[in-house]
This record gives C-alpha cells, sequence and structure tokens, in this order.
C-alpha cells in the first residue's frame, strides 16, 4: 500500500468547537481538518505526491482545463462509528470501480483501487475525531478528480488533481426517513444515450438542477427523470435511484443501461432483497404502468436509494398532468425493513454475511 505523507494542520479545530460540530451535524457544510491528496502527470509520471494536507482553498490557474471543460468525476461514500469504537466503510471497492469507470468515460487517468482506499485510509486515521457517534450519522467522504492543467483547448488534461475532503452529517433529509414528495419532469432530461449518465460527474448533476428548481416550486423534494428518447420511462432522481415494489412482491428498477448511475447503494439493496426470496426485475418502468399500478394497487411501494439520503420511502408523485400518493403515503414495509437492514450492516449492529465492511480504523 502507497504511503501518504503527513502535513499536520497548524491550528486544528480544537475539541470543544470540534464537539460540537459534530454533535449535530448538517449536510455537507462543515468539514474536517485535512485532506488527502495526490497528482497525476502524463509523461511516464503517473500518480505520485501521495499527501495528507490541511484542509484549505485550492489555488487554480484560471485556465485550469475543469473550470472550462468541465473534466472531473467524483464519488461519496461515508464512514460509521461503530459501538465499539472502531470506524468503518461499506464496499469501498465498489466505489473504487465506479471511479475508475467514471474516468474512463471523461478521458481522465484511472485511480488504482489501492490508491482509493489508501487514501480514505490515511485521512479518516487523521481526521477520525470528526467521526460523530450520534444514532444515523457518519462523516461523508468526498473523493474527487479534476482536470487542473491550465491550458485552453479541448484535449484530455496532462496534469489531473485528486482530493478526498470529509464532512460529518446527520440526516440528508432534514425529516429523516420520512416519505418524500417527488417532481416527475417530462421536459429535461439527466442523459440521453451515449452520453455520460452512467458515469459520476458533476455535468449531470448540473444538468438536473433545472428540473430540481421546478420540483421545489411544485412542492417536492426531489425530481425524477425520464428517459431522453421517448420520455415514457423512469430512469432515475437527481441523485439516487429509484425502485418500485409489486403488490405481488416483485421488485423492479430500471436497467443500469448506460444512462442511469449504476449506485451502490441499489446493488446492495438487490442483493439483500435476493436474500429475502423476493423476485428483482431490472427492466424499463413506464411512466404509466407506474401510475396505472399506484391507482390499481399493483404498486405497493415506491422508493429511492443513495449513499447520501440511504432509503428513502416516496409517499407522493405529481407531475404536469398527475399528482398521486403511493399507497397511504405511508414507508412501506419493505422499503424500512432495508433501510433498518442495511444501516444495521454498515453500523455494526447486523451480520455482515456478504463482507462488505471495511474497517478504516
Amino acid at each position: 500500500m502507497n504511503q501518504f505523507a503527513l502535513e499536520p494542520h497548524p491550528s486544528p479545530t480544537g475539541p470543544a468547537e470540534r464537539a460540537a460540530l459534530v454533535q449535530a451535524p448538517t449536510f455537507g457544510t462543515v468539514f474536517a481538518d485535512h485532506m488527502a491528496a495526490i497528482t497525476w502527470s502524463a509523461g511516464g509520471t503517473g500518480w505520485h505526491d501521495r499527501r495528507i494536507t490541511p484542509y484549505a482553498r485550492l489555488s487554480l490557474e484560471p485556465a485550469a482545463a475543469v473550470l472550462h471543460y468541465a473534466q472531473e468525476v467524483f464519488e461519496g461514500l461515508k464512514a460509521y462509528r461503530w459501538a465499539d469504537g472502531s470506524i468503518h466503510t461499506f464496499r469501498p471497492d465498489a466505489n473504487a470501480e465506479r471511479f475508475a469507470r467514471s474516468a474512463r468515460r471523461m478521458a481522465l487517468p484511472e485511480l488504482p483501487v489501492e490508491d482509493f482506499i489508501g487514501s480514505l485510509e490515511a485521512l479518516v486515521a487523521v481526521d477520525q475525531e470528526w467521526v460523530p457517534s450520534q444514532p444515523g450519522t457518519s462523516l461523508y467522504l468526498r473523493p474527487f478528480m479534476f482536470a487542473s492543467e491550465a491550458f485552453i483547448g479541448v484535449r484530455a488534461a496532462h496534469e489531473v488533481s485528486y482530493f478526498v475532503i470529509a464532512s460529518p452529517v446527520g440526516a440528508y433529509f432534514k425529516g429523516g426517513v420520512a416519505p418524500v414528495s417527488i417532481w416527475v419532469d417530462q421536459v429535461f432530461h439527466r442523459a440521453g444515450p451515449g452520453g455520460t449518465g452512467a458515469a459520476k460527474c458533476g455535468g449531470n448533476y448540473a444538468a438536473s438542477l433545472v428540473a430540481q428548481e421546478a420540483a421545489y416550486q411544485h412542492g417536492c423534494e426531489q425530481v425524477l427523470f425520464l428517459d431522453a428518447m421517448t420520455s415514457s420511462t423512469l430512469e432515475e432522481l437527481g441523485g439516487m435511484n429509484v425502485l418500485v415494489v409489486m403488490a405481488s412482491g416483485e421488485v423492479v428498477t430500471p436497467p443500469t443501461s448506460g444512462t442511469i448511475l449504476e449506485g451502490v447503494t441499489r446493488g446492495s439493496l438487490l442483493g439483500l432483497i435476493r436474500d429475502r426470496g423476493r423476485e428483482v426485475v431490472e427492466r424499463p418502468i413506464t411512466l404509466t404502468e407506474l401510475l396505472d399500478g399506484i391507482a390499481t394497487g399493483g404498486v405497493a411501494e415506491v422508493f429511492a436509494c443513495g449513499t447520501a439520503a440511504v432509503v428513502t420511502p416516496v409517499g407522493r408523485l405529481a407531475g404536469e398532468t398527475f399528482d398521486v400518493t403511493v399507497g397511504d403515503g405511508t414507508p412501506g414495509e419493505l422499503t424500512m425493513a432495508l433501510y433498518d437492514e442495511l444501516t444495521g450492516i454498515q453500523y455494526g449492529r447486523v451480520a455482515d454475511r456478504h463482507g462488505w465492511t471495511h474497517r478504516l480504523v
């Protein structure tokens, strides 16, 4: 495993201030004292200069390629403090592999899995006091890389910077695990065939924001996108995958066919659902089928999933011509059972029979 040189923060957050920040975390607004960093250079140098440095502002040339051509990718995962004080993360190998796939699609160098996981281990070892211990809290880890070379020209960058920053967090939605309202956008699309939909890159999220604003205007917390070819089949939410539980017990979810991000949480949940003996079908789901199923009772539950929010029940679906309640509007039985099981594994309360957890400290 490659070693990360440590540059300690000259004036780290004091114990009392840090304790206050960790005690009542809000999502993505407070950051730990340090960050991990690695540099990549073309011409045979490759990945080098592995280090843990003080969290600080970055210095970029105005001509840095990322500012002009958006050549960047990122990941998201969490560090969980277990009851015995140890700190674990969840399936970092899967995040590392997706990070490499995203990089490949964006013509960025692929970071080795050992460097990806090593950067998490090195950072959390230094800033382990930033990992909260209250129920439902964690340390959110954000690895990202971008084209830092200063040039204006449409080609892959010859210099790339990789960082990991960390933020103590509580629930993603202010209400915690409670049914959310979803706006189904039939005008804008997140991604199209042959595009970057399967890559975790900022451009996909930027493209979703105008629809997200429409969702807010209609009293909804999130937006659900339809396919770009026909505007008829479900794709994913702005930041989460979607699953539909049929009254028959079957669980249906859109296939990750290149336009949908292959969620690590999604894949884990599909495994847990199959463990329960339920049939899982990955196939296109039309909006018409979903609305008809909700109206007739053929659809029992709808939920979304992702690293930040884990499992989120959907209580309402709205669009320009419809506004419906899923079931009785309360969290479904399978939805909450999966939430309890997955978070139980992540926090060490439930046996990890799949070997998904990875000890950091």
